[in-house]
Protein backbone atom coordinates (compact mmCIF):
# COMPACT_ATOMS: atom_id res chain seq x y z
CA UNK A 1 0.00 0.00 0.00
CA UNK A 2 1.35 3.92 -0.89
CA UNK A 3 2.43 5.78 1.97
CA UNK A 4 -0.53 8.13 4.04
CA UNK A 5 0.03 11.46 2.82
CA UNK A 6 -0.84 15.02 5.18
CA UNK A 7 -4.00 15.84 4.24
CA UNK A 8 -4.21 18.56 1.16
CA UNK A 9 -0.43 17.44 0.44
CA UNK A 10 -0.48 17.38 -3.17
CA UNK A 11 0.98 14.18 -4.94
CA UNK A 12 4.92 15.21 -6.13
CA UNK A 13 4.51 13.98 -9.64
CA UNK A 14 1.38 15.76 -10.41
CA UNK A 15 3.39 19.48 -8.86
CA UNK A 16 6.24 18.77 -10.49
CA UNK A 17 4.00 18.16 -14.11
CA UNK A 18 2.22 21.36 -13.42
CA UNK A 19 5.81 23.18 -12.27
CA UNK A 20 7.44 22.22 -15.58
CA UNK A 21 4.57 23.58 -17.55
CA UNK A 22 4.51 27.18 -16.04
CA UNK A 23 7.67 27.52 -15.37
CA UNK A 24 10.57 26.22 -17.29
CA UNK A 25 11.70 27.78 -20.35
CA UNK A 26 12.88 25.72 -23.10
CA UNK A 27 15.91 26.94 -24.69
CA UNK A 28 17.41 24.18 -26.97
CA UNK A 29 17.64 25.09 -30.25
CA UNK A 30 17.47 21.38 -31.15
CA UNK A 31 14.35 20.65 -29.67
CA UNK A 32 12.65 23.65 -31.31
CA UNK A 33 13.85 22.52 -34.57
CA UNK A 34 12.65 18.94 -34.02
CA UNK A 35 9.51 20.00 -32.78
CA UNK A 36 8.80 21.73 -36.44
CA UNK A 37 10.00 18.26 -37.87
CA UNK A 38 7.18 16.79 -35.26
CA UNK A 39 4.65 19.49 -36.38
CA UNK A 40 4.89 18.71 -39.92
CA UNK A 41 5.09 15.49 -39.96
CA UNK A 42 2.38 14.90 -37.83
CA UNK A 43 -0.10 16.94 -39.69
CA UNK A 44 0.72 15.39 -43.39
CA UNK A 45 0.12 11.87 -41.40
CA UNK A 46 -3.44 12.85 -40.62
CA UNK A 47 -3.87 14.48 -44.21
CA UNK A 48 -2.97 11.10 -45.82
CA UNK A 49 -5.53 9.59 -43.23
CA UNK A 50 -8.37 11.55 -44.99
CA UNK A 51 -7.83 8.97 -48.11
CA UNK A 52 -9.69 6.47 -45.63
CA UNK A 53 -13.32 5.77 -45.38
CA UNK A 54 -12.81 3.87 -41.76
CA UNK A 55 -11.41 7.25 -40.67
CA UNK A 56 -13.38 9.92 -42.39
CA UNK A 57 -16.62 8.74 -41.06
CA UNK A 58 -15.33 9.24 -37.45
CA UNK A 59 -15.14 12.98 -38.49
CA UNK A 60 -16.79 15.67 -37.46
CA UNK A 61 -19.68 16.82 -35.32
CA UNK A 62 -20.99 14.83 -32.84
CA UNK A 63 -24.78 16.15 -33.93
CA UNK A 64 -24.12 16.68 -37.96
CA UNK A 65 -24.02 20.13 -39.78
CA UNK A 66 -23.13 21.53 -35.77
CA UNK A 67 -20.55 25.02 -36.34
CA UNK A 68 -19.24 26.35 -33.54
CA UNK A 69 -18.38 29.90 -33.83
CA UNK A 70 -14.94 30.61 -33.27
CA UNK A 71 -13.99 26.63 -32.61
CA UNK A 72 -11.72 24.68 -34.05
CA UNK A 73 -10.90 23.65 -37.76
CA UNK A 74 -9.92 20.46 -38.65
CA UNK A 75 -7.09 20.66 -41.21
CA UNK A 76 -7.99 18.95 -44.62
CA UNK A 77 -11.76 19.75 -43.63
CA UNK A 78 -14.37 22.23 -43.57
CA UNK A 79 -15.05 21.10 -40.27
CA UNK A 80 -15.54 23.87 -37.66
CA UNK A 81 -16.08 22.29 -33.82
CA UNK A 82 -16.18 23.11 -30.49
CA UNK A 83 -12.18 22.04 -29.34
CA UNK A 84 -12.87 18.98 -27.39
CA UNK A 85 -14.36 17.66 -30.51
CA UNK A 86 -11.93 19.40 -32.66
CA UNK A 87 -9.16 17.77 -30.96
CA UNK A 88 -10.84 14.05 -31.29
CA UNK A 89 -11.21 14.34 -34.78
CA UNK A 90 -7.19 15.93 -35.68
CA UNK A 91 -5.99 13.23 -32.85
CA UNK A 92 -7.99 10.45 -34.89
CA UNK A 93 -6.64 11.53 -37.99
CA UNK A 94 -2.89 11.55 -36.50
CA UNK A 95 -2.67 8.19 -35.31
CA UNK A 96 -5.20 6.54 -38.00
CA UNK A 97 -2.44 5.13 -39.85
CA UNK A 98 0.37 4.67 -36.90
CA UNK A 99 2.80 6.57 -39.04
CA UNK A 100 3.48 9.59 -36.27
CA UNK A 101 6.30 9.67 -34.28
CA UNK A 102 7.43 6.92 -31.32
CA UNK A 103 8.44 6.66 -28.08
CA UNK A 104 10.24 3.47 -26.90
CA UNK A 105 10.81 2.88 -23.37
CA UNK A 106 9.26 0.63 -20.50
CA UNK A 107 5.62 2.00 -21.94
CA UNK A 108 5.30 2.78 -25.33
CA UNK A 109 3.13 5.52 -27.18
CA UNK A 110 3.42 8.28 -29.55
CA UNK A 111 3.96 11.81 -28.19
CA UNK A 112 3.22 13.61 -31.15
CA UNK A 113 -0.91 12.42 -30.33
CA UNK A 114 -0.78 15.26 -27.94
CA UNK A 115 -1.22 17.50 -31.30
CA UNK A 116 -4.64 16.89 -31.38
CA UNK A 117 -5.63 18.69 -27.88
CA UNK A 118 -2.71 21.30 -28.57
CA UNK A 119 -3.86 22.56 -32.06
CA UNK A 120 -7.84 22.47 -31.25
CA UNK A 121 -6.99 24.42 -28.35
CA UNK A 122 -4.70 26.88 -30.00
CA UNK A 123 -6.97 27.62 -33.19
CA UNK A 124 -9.62 27.89 -30.23
CA UNK A 125 -8.01 30.12 -28.65
CA UNK A 126 -6.44 32.42 -31.05
CA UNK A 127 -10.20 32.64 -32.75
CA UNK A 128 -11.69 34.06 -29.35
CA UNK A 129 -8.66 36.13 -28.90
CA UNK A 130 -8.62 37.63 -32.46
CA UNK A 131 -12.75 38.06 -31.73
CA UNK A 132 -11.55 40.63 -28.81
CA UNK A 133 -8.83 42.26 -30.67
CA UNK A 134 -6.11 40.39 -28.80
CA UNK A 135 -2.90 39.05 -30.27
CA UNK A 136 -3.61 34.91 -31.20
CA UNK A 137 -1.19 32.25 -30.11
CA UNK A 138 1.53 31.84 -31.90
CA UNK A 139 2.96 28.73 -33.85
CA UNK A 140 6.33 28.82 -31.62
CA UNK A 141 4.11 28.75 -28.57
CA UNK A 142 2.47 25.01 -29.96
CA UNK A 143 5.92 24.13 -30.43
CA UNK A 144 6.91 24.98 -27.05
CA UNK A 145 3.83 22.86 -25.18
CA UNK A 146 4.55 20.30 -27.80
CA UNK A 147 7.83 20.01 -26.83
CA UNK A 148 6.30 19.78 -23.32
CA UNK A 149 4.06 17.32 -23.75
CA UNK A 150 6.72 15.07 -25.58
CA UNK A 151 8.63 15.20 -22.30
CA UNK A 152 5.74 14.51 -20.03
CA UNK A 153 4.38 11.57 -21.79
CA UNK A 154 8.05 10.43 -23.03
CA UNK A 155 9.48 10.66 -19.78
CA UNK A 156 6.34 9.15 -17.75
CA UNK A 157 6.89 6.41 -20.02
CA UNK A 158 10.78 5.53 -18.97
CA UNK A 159 10.06 3.57 -15.96
CA UNK A 160 5.96 3.34 -15.92
CA UNK A 161 5.31 0.69 -17.46
CA UNK A 162 1.31 0.58 -18.02
CA UNK A 163 1.43 -2.10 -20.40
CA UNK A 164 2.54 -4.43 -17.39
CA UNK A 165 -0.59 -3.64 -15.88
CA UNK A 166 -2.85 -4.27 -18.77
CA UNK A 167 -3.41 -0.66 -19.23
CA UNK A 168 -3.20 1.58 -22.57
CA UNK A 169 -0.60 4.11 -23.78
CA UNK A 170 -2.85 6.63 -24.04
CA UNK A 171 -3.25 7.89 -20.50
CA UNK A 172 0.03 9.22 -20.59
CA UNK A 173 -1.31 11.41 -23.72
CA UNK A 174 -4.35 12.28 -21.44
CA UNK A 175 -1.87 13.68 -19.05
CA UNK A 176 0.72 15.42 -21.25
CA UNK A 177 -2.45 17.08 -23.18
CA UNK A 178 -4.02 18.33 -19.79
CA UNK A 179 -0.93 19.93 -18.39
CA UNK A 180 -0.27 22.13 -21.62
CA UNK A 181 -3.99 22.96 -22.97
CA UNK A 182 -4.95 23.59 -19.47
CA UNK A 183 -1.75 26.11 -19.35
CA UNK A 184 -2.77 27.91 -23.00
CA UNK A 185 -6.12 28.59 -21.83
CA UNK A 186 -4.95 30.85 -19.44
CA UNK A 187 -4.73 28.13 -16.06
CA UNK A 188 -2.58 28.83 -13.41
CA UNK A 189 -0.44 25.97 -11.30
CA UNK A 190 -2.87 25.46 -9.28
CA UNK A 191 -5.61 24.92 -12.17
CA UNK A 192 -3.25 22.54 -13.86
CA UNK A 193 -3.10 20.55 -11.28
CA UNK A 194 -7.03 20.50 -10.73
CA UNK A 195 -7.00 19.50 -14.15
CA UNK A 196 -4.13 16.83 -13.89
CA UNK A 197 -5.48 14.53 -10.59
CA UNK A 198 -9.16 14.40 -12.52
CA UNK A 199 -6.80 12.90 -15.47
CA UNK A 200 -5.39 10.42 -13.70
CA UNK A 201 -8.89 9.36 -11.61
CA UNK A 202 -10.22 8.97 -15.29
CA UNK A 203 -7.75 5.92 -15.66
CA UNK A 204 -6.84 4.73 -19.03
CA UNK A 205 -8.42 1.84 -21.17
CA UNK A 206 -7.12 -1.61 -21.31
CA UNK A 207 -4.95 -2.67 -24.12
CA UNK A 208 -7.61 -5.17 -25.10
CA UNK A 209 -8.07 -3.96 -29.02
CA UNK A 210 -4.30 -3.86 -28.86
CA UNK A 211 -4.03 -7.66 -28.70
CA UNK A 212 -4.96 -10.94 -29.95
CA UNK A 213 -7.84 -12.17 -30.52
CA UNK A 214 -9.29 -8.36 -30.01
CA UNK A 215 -7.30 -6.37 -31.73
CA UNK A 216 -9.17 -4.13 -33.67
CA UNK A 217 -9.87 -0.06 -34.73
CA UNK A 218 -9.82 1.60 -31.34
CA UNK A 219 -6.33 1.56 -31.61
CA UNK A 220 -6.47 3.94 -33.91
CA UNK A 221 -8.74 6.62 -32.36
CA UNK A 222 -7.39 5.58 -28.76
CA UNK A 223 -5.42 8.94 -28.84
CA UNK A 224 -7.96 10.89 -29.85
CA UNK A 225 -10.21 9.88 -27.65
CA UNK A 226 -7.42 10.49 -24.42
CA UNK A 227 -6.43 13.73 -26.18
CA UNK A 228 -10.42 15.30 -26.59
CA UNK A 229 -10.94 13.97 -22.99
CA UNK A 230 -7.96 16.17 -21.64
CA UNK A 231 -9.29 19.35 -23.19
CA UNK A 232 -12.39 18.12 -21.48
CA UNK A 233 -10.78 18.37 -17.91
CA UNK A 234 -8.83 21.48 -18.78
CA UNK A 235 -12.26 23.44 -20.16
CA UNK A 236 -13.85 22.20 -16.46
CA UNK A 237 -10.38 23.43 -14.47
CA UNK A 238 -10.55 26.92 -15.98
CA UNK A 239 -14.18 27.52 -14.53
CA UNK A 240 -13.17 26.34 -11.62
CA UNK A 241 -13.67 22.45 -10.45
CA UNK A 242 -11.54 21.25 -8.23
CA UNK A 243 -8.91 18.72 -7.99
CA UNK A 244 -7.81 15.88 -5.79
CA UNK A 245 -4.66 17.11 -3.89
CA UNK A 246 -3.43 12.36 -3.89
CA UNK A 247 -4.96 11.28 -6.95
CA UNK A 248 -2.38 9.27 -7.05
CA UNK A 249 -0.99 8.16 -3.64
CA UNK A 250 -4.20 7.76 -1.57
CA UNK A 251 -4.21 4.90 0.93
CA UNK A 252 -5.99 2.64 -0.97
CA UNK A 253 -8.10 4.67 -3.14
CA UNK A 254 -5.19 6.10 -5.60
CA UNK A 255 -3.88 5.11 -8.78
CA UNK A 256 -1.01 3.49 -7.95
CA UNK A 257 -3.12 1.30 -5.50
CA UNK A 258 -6.30 0.85 -7.51
CA UNK A 259 -4.55 0.41 -10.93
CA UNK A 260 -0.58 0.19 -10.22
CA UNK A 261 -0.69 -2.69 -8.00
CA UNK A 262 0.95 -0.97 -5.59
CA UNK A 263 4.10 0.54 -7.47
CA UNK A 264 5.08 4.00 -6.82
CA UNK A 265 5.06 5.92 -10.18
CA UNK A 266 8.25 7.90 -10.88
CA UNK A 267 9.60 10.74 -12.95
CA UNK A 268 13.11 9.37 -13.70
CA UNK A 269 14.65 12.45 -15.08
CA UNK A 270 13.85 16.11 -14.55
CA UNK A 271 11.62 17.48 -17.21
CA UNK A 272 13.00 19.65 -19.96
CA UNK A 273 13.71 18.62 -23.25
CA UNK A 274 15.43 15.12 -23.50
CA UNK A 275 12.42 13.25 -25.04
CA UNK A 276 12.27 15.45 -28.12
CA UNK A 277 15.66 15.62 -29.13
CA UNK A 278 15.81 11.91 -28.76
CA UNK A 279 12.07 11.08 -30.51
CA UNK A 280 11.85 8.61 -33.12
CA UNK A 281 10.55 9.50 -36.87
CA UNK A 282 8.80 6.90 -38.91
CA UNK A 283 10.23 7.67 -42.08
CA UNK A 284 10.03 5.16 -44.59
CA UNK A 285 7.51 2.90 -43.42
CA UNK A 286 3.70 3.02 -41.93
CA UNK A 287 4.82 0.00 -38.74
CA UNK A 288 4.68 -0.53 -35.89
CA UNK A 289 8.05 1.00 -34.75
CA UNK A 290 9.62 -2.31 -32.81
CA UNK A 291 9.52 -3.29 -36.38
CA UNK A 292 10.86 -0.62 -38.10
CA UNK A 293 14.51 -2.11 -38.46
CA UNK A 294 13.18 -5.31 -39.47
CA UNK A 295 11.44 -4.13 -42.37
CA UNK A 296 14.74 -2.09 -43.54
CA UNK A 297 16.62 -5.06 -43.28
CA UNK A 298 13.61 -7.61 -45.10
CA UNK A 299 13.28 -4.31 -47.54
CA UNK A 300 17.48 -4.67 -48.25
CA UNK A 301 17.03 -8.71 -48.93
CA UNK A 302 14.16 -7.90 -51.41
CA UNK A 303 16.57 -8.30 -54.96
CA UNK A 304 18.27 -11.27 -53.31
CA UNK A 305 15.31 -13.77 -52.47
CA UNK A 306 12.27 -13.02 -55.10
CA UNK A 307 13.44 -15.01 -57.22
CA UNK A 308 13.91 -17.20 -54.49
CA UNK A 309 10.69 -17.89 -53.01
CA UNK A 310 9.83 -21.61 -53.67
CA UNK A 311 13.37 -22.36 -52.17
CA UNK A 312 13.62 -20.94 -48.71
CA UNK A 313 13.95 -23.02 -45.90
CA UNK A 314 13.24 -20.85 -42.77
CA UNK A 315 13.47 -17.04 -41.78
CA UNK A 316 15.23 -15.89 -38.83
CA UNK A 317 14.65 -12.75 -37.23
CA UNK A 318 16.60 -11.45 -34.37
CA UNK A 319 15.05 -9.09 -32.32
CA UNK A 320 14.21 -7.49 -28.43
CA UNK A 321 12.51 -8.60 -26.08
CA UNK A 322 9.30 -6.07 -26.38
CA UNK A 323 9.21 -6.67 -30.23
CA UNK A 324 8.53 -9.89 -28.88
CA UNK A 325 6.06 -8.94 -26.38
CA UNK A 326 3.70 -7.20 -28.45
CA UNK A 327 4.17 -7.72 -32.36
CA UNK A 328 4.92 -11.51 -32.38
CA UNK A 329 2.15 -13.13 -33.88
CA UNK A 330 1.67 -16.64 -35.33
CA UNK A 331 -1.49 -17.83 -37.00
CA UNK A 332 -4.99 -15.79 -38.94
CA UNK A 333 -5.04 -12.07 -38.76
CA UNK A 334 -8.02 -10.22 -38.77
CA UNK A 335 -7.70 -6.93 -40.07
CA UNK A 336 -5.49 -3.74 -41.12
CA UNK A 337 -4.74 -3.46 -37.05
CA UNK A 338 -3.48 -6.48 -36.55
CA UNK A 339 -1.65 -6.70 -39.38
CA UNK A 340 0.66 -3.47 -39.10
CA UNK A 341 1.24 -4.57 -35.30
CA UNK A 342 3.12 -8.14 -36.31
CA UNK A 343 6.77 -8.29 -37.04
CA UNK A 344 6.25 -11.46 -39.31
CA UNK A 345 3.54 -9.77 -41.86
CA UNK A 346 5.80 -6.82 -41.50
CA UNK A 347 8.90 -8.49 -42.39
CA UNK A 348 7.60 -10.82 -44.90
CA UNK A 349 6.05 -7.59 -47.13
CA UNK A 350 9.24 -6.07 -47.36
CA UNK A 351 10.66 -9.43 -48.71
CA UNK A 352 8.24 -9.71 -51.50
CA UNK A 353 7.65 -6.01 -52.60
CA UNK A 354 10.95 -4.24 -51.35
CA UNK A 355 8.62 -1.68 -50.10
CA UNK A 356 5.70 -1.55 -47.27
CA UNK A 357 2.23 0.91 -47.49
CA UNK A 358 -0.14 1.54 -45.52
CA UNK A 359 -2.60 -0.06 -48.61
CA UNK A 360 -0.24 -3.34 -47.47
CA UNK A 361 -2.11 -3.94 -44.53
CA UNK A 362 -5.80 -4.34 -46.11
CA UNK A 363 -7.72 -7.36 -47.57
CA UNK A 364 -7.07 -7.32 -50.77
CA UNK A 365 -3.07 -7.53 -50.07
CA UNK A 366 -3.26 -9.83 -47.45
CA UNK A 367 -4.88 -12.37 -49.18
CA UNK A 368 -1.69 -13.16 -51.25
CA UNK A 369 -0.81 -16.26 -50.13
CA UNK A 370 3.18 -15.93 -50.62
CA UNK A 371 2.32 -13.82 -47.72
CA UNK A 372 1.68 -16.51 -44.71
CA UNK A 373 3.62 -18.74 -46.66
CA UNK A 374 6.39 -16.73 -45.73
CA UNK A 375 5.37 -16.25 -42.51
CA UNK A 376 5.02 -19.84 -41.33
CA UNK A 377 8.66 -20.46 -42.20
CA UNK A 378 10.15 -17.25 -39.92
CA UNK A 379 11.18 -18.32 -36.13
CA UNK A 380 11.53 -14.67 -34.13
CA UNK A 381 13.99 -14.97 -31.22
CA UNK A 382 15.57 -12.55 -28.75
CA UNK A 383 19.10 -11.31 -28.86
CA UNK A 384 19.93 -10.50 -25.34
CA UNK A 385 22.24 -7.27 -26.54
CA UNK A 386 19.22 -5.82 -28.31
CA UNK A 387 17.01 -6.05 -25.26
CA UNK A 388 19.98 -4.26 -23.22
CA UNK A 389 20.69 -1.52 -25.88
CA UNK A 390 16.81 -0.58 -26.37
CA UNK A 391 16.88 0.35 -22.70
CA UNK A 392 20.32 2.01 -22.29
CA UNK A 393 19.32 5.71 -22.51
CA UNK A 394 22.31 6.53 -24.53
CA UNK A 395 21.50 4.13 -27.30
CA UNK A 396 17.22 3.85 -27.06
CA UNK A 397 18.24 1.13 -30.67
CA UNK A 398 15.40 -0.53 -31.83
CA UNK A 399 16.96 -3.29 -33.43
CA UNK A 400 16.19 -6.32 -35.49
CA UNK A 401 17.90 -8.39 -37.64
CA UNK A 402 17.00 -10.70 -40.81
CA UNK A 403 18.83 -13.86 -42.32
CA UNK A 404 16.76 -16.34 -44.88
CA UNK A 405 17.95 -19.93 -45.65
CA UNK A 406 17.36 -21.75 -48.59
CA UNK A 407 16.89 -25.19 -49.30
CA UNK A 408 20.43 -26.35 -50.38
CA UNK A 409 21.84 -24.98 -47.36
CA UNK A 410 22.91 -21.92 -48.30
CA UNK A 411 21.91 -18.58 -46.31
CA UNK A 412 21.63 -14.60 -47.35
CA UNK A 413 24.33 -12.51 -44.98
CA UNK A 414 22.63 -11.23 -41.71
CA UNK A 415 20.80 -7.74 -42.62
CA UNK A 416 21.35 -6.47 -39.20
CA UNK A 417 19.78 -2.78 -38.89
CA UNK A 418 20.38 -1.45 -34.86
CA UNK A 419 18.94 2.04 -35.47
CA UNK A 420 16.32 3.07 -37.99
CA UNK A 421 15.93 5.80 -40.49
CA UNK A 422 14.73 8.41 -38.14
CA UNK A 423 16.60 7.99 -34.95
CA UNK A 424 18.15 10.54 -33.56
CA UNK A 425 21.88 9.07 -34.47
CA UNK A 426 20.47 8.99 -38.14
CA UNK A 427 18.39 12.46 -37.94
CA UNK A 428 20.34 14.37 -40.67
CA UNK A 429 19.88 11.12 -43.17
CA UNK A 430 16.27 11.65 -42.54
CA UNK A 431 15.04 15.22 -42.45
CA UNK A 432 14.99 15.23 -46.49
CA UNK A 433 13.10 11.65 -46.75
CA UNK A 434 10.72 13.56 -43.67
CA UNK A 435 10.06 16.47 -46.01
CA UNK A 436 9.30 14.11 -48.82
CA UNK A 437 7.01 11.82 -46.75
CA UNK A 438 4.97 15.01 -45.98
CA UNK A 439 5.29 16.27 -49.94
CA UNK A 440 3.48 13.18 -50.29
CA UNK A 441 1.28 13.44 -48.27
CA UNK A 442 -0.10 16.80 -48.60
CA UNK A 443 0.02 15.71 -52.50
CA UNK A 444 -3.50 13.11 -51.55
CA UNK A 445 -5.45 16.05 -50.79
CA UNK A 446 -4.46 19.08 -51.82
CA UNK A 447 -3.88 20.28 -55.83
CA UNK A 448 -0.04 20.87 -56.99
CA UNK A 449 -0.78 24.75 -56.09
CA UNK A 450 -1.98 24.58 -52.85
CA UNK A 451 0.89 21.60 -51.72
CA UNK A 452 3.26 23.92 -52.86
CA UNK A 453 1.85 26.99 -51.03
CA UNK A 454 1.04 24.86 -47.74
CA UNK A 455 5.29 23.29 -47.95
CA UNK A 456 6.64 26.86 -48.87
CA UNK A 457 5.22 28.18 -45.90
CA UNK A 458 5.19 25.38 -43.05
CA UNK A 459 8.68 23.89 -44.86
CA UNK A 460 10.68 27.66 -43.19
CA UNK A 461 11.13 26.86 -39.30
CA UNK A 462 12.14 30.53 -39.22
CA UNK A 463 8.47 31.59 -41.00
CA UNK A 464 6.40 29.25 -39.49
CA UNK A 465 7.37 29.72 -35.82
CA UNK A 466 6.60 33.53 -36.09
CA UNK A 467 2.92 32.82 -37.88
CA UNK A 468 -0.43 33.37 -35.54
CA UNK A 469 -1.98 30.00 -35.25
CA UNK A 470 -4.60 31.03 -37.48
CA UNK A 471 -3.02 32.02 -40.26
CA UNK A 472 -1.14 28.32 -39.89
CA UNK A 473 -4.38 26.34 -40.01
CA UNK A 474 -5.74 28.52 -42.63
CA UNK A 475 -2.84 27.12 -45.25
CA UNK A 476 -4.89 23.36 -44.25
CA UNK A 477 -8.53 24.15 -44.31
CA UNK A 478 -10.73 22.76 -47.38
Amino acid sequence: MTQVKTINQTDKIIEEIADYVVHTEITSEEAYRTAHHVLIDTLGCGILALNYPECTKLLGPIVPGTVVPNGSRVPGTSYVLDPVQGAFNIGTMIRWLDYNDTWLAAEWGHPSDNLGGILAVADYVSQERLSKGEEPIKVKEILEMMIKAHEIQGVLALENSLNRVGLDHVLYVKIATTAVVTKMLGGTKEEIQNALSNAWIDNSSLRTYRHFPNTGSRKSWAAGDATSRAVRLALMAIKGEMGYATALTANGWGFQDVLFKGQELKLSRSLGSYVMENVLFKVSYPAEFHAQTAAEAAVQLHPEIIGRLDEIKEITIKTHESAIRIIDKTGPLHNPADRDHCLQYITAIGLLKGNITAEDYEDDVAADPRIDELREKMVTVEKESYTTDYLDPEKRSIANAIQVHFVDGTSTDVIDCEYPLGHRFRREEAIPKILEKYAHNLSTQYTVKQSERIQKVTNNFDEVQQMNTTDFVDLFVN
